[in-house]
């Protein structure tokens, strides 16, 4: 009687890919090569990216707003010329589901040949979004296979994630990362889904997760005035990372108006004494390592 018969292997993973930098010296630490990967599970009113979240249904909206013809519907399908592309970004104002028709579709295999490339100047390799865990098995492909290749193992290997991954998933895709940079939108859950859409509990759940394991490379924490920069805010941050132990890193970031689309176009801006104001509130009780942004807009 003969077994049953094998499966066949299944195909190496790709990913939607946004945009790809080969070099970047604010998506971790060092010099990183950082990919921007597309869709994500929040609809943060205040994101600078919002063309990252959906994902493109070829409805064709974006095709006549083409200034170069870099757009075309092929067979019921959005393509792109990169050749003729402009960079104008016209698409990405145009479409109604915050996609981006210009995304590339790329395998392990290709990725790795990108990073080889610039190896040489990098200190690691950063996948971020959108949400990079809604590709998480190309994460931990793209990440494994960096660690098995002599040429390009000496890189670390970082993801930045608003931490929406139960425990599972992170199980996948941790023993070949380094390190994690989470989010924490807000610690409030009802700002934080009337800021994101969601509930915040897996965040939290993952930032304790990432602390436990060592994995936790920075907690990140964006200031909106009038929101997550109230005292009670300020208040529970401090002492959820006072929680998480080994006096961890904090970055603030400021809310700004680049990229952001509805309502938050009308919010205020943070002001850098907002944020030092925050910092100096955070240090005060107890917490050592809190950084500010490094660039601010005009």
């Amino acid at each position: 009687m003969t077994g049953p018969a094998a499966l066949p292997h299944a195909p190496p993973p790709s990913a939607s890919v946004s945009k790809i930098l080969t070099w970047s010296v604010v998506d971790g630490p060092g010099n990183r090569f950082v990919l921007f990967l597309q869709g994500c599970n929040f609809a943060c009113l205040t994101c600078h990216n919002p063309h990252t979240i959906g994902r493109c249904d070829h409805c064709g909206t974006c095709v006549p707003g083409c200034p170069s013809g870099a757009l075309r519907q092929v067979d019921g399908k959005v393509v792109h010329d990169a050749a003729v592309c402009i960079n104008c970004d016209a698409c990405l104002r145009t479409c109604p589901i915050n996609a981006n028709p210009m995304v590339r579709q790329l395998s392990v295999a290709a990725v790795l040949d990108l990073i080889g490339q610039n190896a040489a100047f990098l200190t690691g390799v950063t996948v971020s979004g959108g949400e990079a865990t809604t590709q998480l098995g190309f994460v931990a492909a793209l990440f494994a296979a960096i660690k098995a290749t002599p040429a390009l193992r000496h890189l670390t290997c970082f993801i930045d994630s608003n931490g929406h991954l139960g425990s599972k998933g992170w199980a996948s895709v941790l023993p070949v990362t380094d390190g994690v940079m989470a989010d924490v939108k807000a610690f409030d859950p009802e700002r934080h889904r009337r800021l994101t859409g969601r509930d915040n509990a897996l965040s939290l759940a993952s930032a304790r997760l990432l602390a436990a394991a060592g994995k936790l490379h920075e907690l990140r924490f964006l200031l909106i005035p009038g929101e997550t920069d109230q005292p009670d805010e300020l208040a529970s941050l401090a002492a959820f990372a006072l929680e998480l132990g080994a006096d961890p890193a904090i970055r603030l970031n400021a809310f700004q108006h680049h990229g952001v689309r509805g309502v938050a176009t009308a919010w205020p801006r943070m002001e850098r004494d907002g944020v030092e104001r925050a910092a100096a509130a955070l240090r005060a009780a107890g917490l050592r390592r809190v950084s500010m942004p490094s660039v601010w807009l005009p």
